[in-house]
C-alpha cells in the first residue's frame, strides 16, 4: 500500500464546512498522485480490483513490532514489489525503558542494577563496561583485586557464550531448524545454572560493581563449572554437526544478508558482522582489558561477509570463550573481591540466611562492633555512595554483538551528570537496509537473526 500524506488524502468523499473534501480510507481503492492505492480487508481475492497491465504495484508491509523473527519489539517497514523487498526501514523505540535517564537520579552503585538490563541477554558485559568507566574517573583501575578481574572474566566469557547459544537457537527456529532451538536453549541452561549459583539470579544480577564484584566464587562452585565444561562441550557439537556444512541450512543463509567491509566500516558496525568480512577487530586484543592481554585465545573471522559466515563465527567463538573460561579458573588465586579502599569498596562478603542473601553475620558483627565510625560510615555508603571526580570517560568491551560503550559524565557528586552507552545493536541494526533491499522476504529474516539485535540495548 502506499504512504498516504496530507496531499494524498485530499479527496472527493466526506466534506465539511470550511474544508476539502477528504478520501474515504477504508474504501476498495482511490487514486492519489502515485496511483491507485488499494486496501485488502479481507474477503475474496476475486473481488480486489488489480492494477492495470504495465502498472507498478507496491505493497508497504509492517513486519513487528510484535513478530517472532524482529527479537523483540522491532519494526520493519518493507517495500515490497511482489516477493522482493525494494526498501528497508527499521522503527526502534517501543521498549522506552529510560535507563539513561534514570541513572542520572541514584548513586553510581545503584547504576549498575539500571546498566545490567540494556542488552538483557548479556548483563555481565553491561555491568563490566559501566564499572570499567567509574573505576577510570575514581582512577582505581589498577587497584582492582586481580581475584576479581578473574572473576569478571569467568563470567563475561560464559555469557558470551550463552548469548550465541540464543542467536544460533532463534536463528534457526525462524528459519525452519526447530532443532537447533531446543539445543540451544538446553545448552544456555547450563551456563543459566551457574550464574544462579554463583550470583544468585539466571539474569540482570548486578554481580559487578565498582571496584570488584558483589560476591567470592566458592571452591565448590568452581568445582561446579569445570565438571559442567566437558558436558557444554560435548553438547555444543550438537548444533555445529546439525548445522555447518548442511544443505538446506546454506541454501537459506549463503550469500544471504551481504555486507561488506566497507559498508561496515561507513555504518560503524562491529562484532560478528564485521569480522564476517575478514577483519579480526576484537577490543579483547587490540585494547584489552581486565587483563586479557594474558589469555590465550583466536579472534575467529571468516570472509563471506554473509549470514553463514555470521553463524560459523558464532561457533568458533563459543569454542575460544571455553577455552578463556578454562584459563580463568586455573589463574583464580586466593585474595579479595572488592578493592580495599573503604572510601569505595562495597561490603562483599554475604550469606544466604532465613531471610534471603545478605551480609554475612559474621561481618555484620565486625561492622557494629568495631567502631562507631565504621557503622556510620557503612551506612552513608549504602544510603548516598560514594563521591567520584568530576571529569568524563569512554571505556569499552566486547560484547557478543560487537563494541559496548559506556560515555560516563561527572560532576564530582555521587551520582552520574550523564551516562550514554553506544550499545552494538543500534548501531548494527542500521545496516538492515543494506542487507535487505533487493533480496526476498524470508532473507530479510535471515539477514535480521545474523545482525542478532537486542532491543533492551537499542531502546534505552
Amino acid at each position: 500500500m502506499s504512504d498516504m500524506t496530507d496531499e494524498t488524502l485530499m479527496t472527493e468523499d466526506v466534506s465539511f464546512e470550511g474544508a476539502e473534501e477528504i478520501v474515504d480510507p477504508y474504501a476498495l481503492s482511490y487514486e492519489t498522485t502515485e496511483g491507485t492505492v488499494y486496501t485488502v480487508s479481507g474477503g475474496d481475492w476475486d473481488t480486489i480490483e488489480a492494477p492495470d497491465e504495465g502498472q507498478k504495484e507496491r505493497i508497504v508491509v509492517n513486519m513487528g513490532p510484535q513478530h517472532p523473527s524482529t527479537h523483540g519489539v522491532l519494526r520493519l517497514i518493507l517495500e515490497l514489489e511482489g516477493e522482493t523487498v525494494t526498501e528497508t526501514r527499521c522503527g526502534i523505540g517501543y521498549l522506552h525503558t529510560g535507563i539513561e535517564k534514570n541513572m542520572e537520579f541514584r548513586t553510581w552503585t545503584q547504576g549498575v542494577t539500571f546498566a545490567t538490563r540494556m542488552d538483557y541477554l548479556t548483563p555481565f558485559y553491561n555491568e563490566a563496561a559501566y564499572c570499567l568507566g567509574v573505576e577510570k574517573l575514581l582512577d582505581i583501575t589498577d587497584e582492582i583485586p586481580e581475584r576479581a578481574t578473574v572473576i569478571r572474566v569467568l563470567m563475561m566469557e560464559l555469557n558470551r557464550i550463552s548469548s550465541h547459544l540464543v542467536a544460533l537457537a532463534t536463528g534457526g527456529m525462524e528459519l525452519g531448524a526447530l532443532t537447533a532451538m531446543t539445543f540451544g536453549f538446553r545448552e544456555r541452561e547450563l551456563i543459566l545454572d551457574i550464574f544462579e549459583m554463583v550470583t544468585g539470579l539466571r539474569m540482570n544480577s548486578a554481580y559487578i560493581r565498582p571496584g570488584g564484584v558483589v560476591q567470592d566464587i566458592t571452591d565448590d562452585q568452581v568445582q561446579r563449572i569445570r565438571e559442567t565444561l566437558p558436558l557444554l562441550k560435548k553438547r555444543m557439537k550438537d548444533t555445529a554437526d546439525l548445522l555447518v556444512d548442511n544443505a538446506i541450512w546454506m541454501g537459506r543463509t549463503v550469500g544471504i544478508g551481504y555486507l561488506d567491509l566497507a559498508g561496515c566500516m561507513a555504518l560503524g558496525v562491529t562484532g560478528p558482522i564485521l569480522r564476517s568480512t575478514g577483519l579480526p577487530h576484537d577490543l579483547r586484543k587490540i585494547q584489552p582489558y581486565c587483563g586479557y592481554e594474558n589469555y590465550e585465545f583466536e579472534v575467529a573471522t571468516a570472509d563471506t561477509c554473509d549470514v553463514y559466515g555470521r553463524f560459523l563465527i558464532r561457533i568458533q567463538e563459543m569454542h575460544e570463550s571455553m577455552k578463556i573460561v578454562e584459563q580463568a579458573l586455573d589463574r583464580l588465586q586466593p585474595g579479595p573481591v572488592m578493592i580495599e579502599d573503604k572510601r569505595v569498596g562495597w561490603p562483599a562478603r554475604l550469606s544466604l540466611g532465613g531471610d534471603g542473601q545478605g551480609n554475612s553475620p559474621e561481618h555484620i558483627k565486625e561492622i557494629m562492633t568495631e567502631s562507631m565510625e565504621a557503622l556510620i560510615h557503612h551506612f552513608k555508603l549504602v544510603t548516598e555512595g560514594f563521591s567520584v571526580p568530576a571529569g568524563q570517560v569512554y571505556s569499552a568491551v566486547e560484547s557478543p554483538r560487537g563494541e559496548l560503550g559506556v560515555h560516563l559524565v561527572s560532576d564530582g557528586g555521587t551520582r552520574p551528570y550523564r551516562a550514554h552507552f553506544r550499545d552494538p545493536s543500534f548501531n548494527n541494526l542500521q545496516s538492515t537496509a543494506a542487507m535487505c533491499d533487493g533480496s526476498m522476504v524470508s532473507d530479510v529474516v535471515a539477514a535480521v537473526a545474523s545482525i542478532d539485535p537486542v532491543m533492551g540495548g537499542v531502546d534505552r
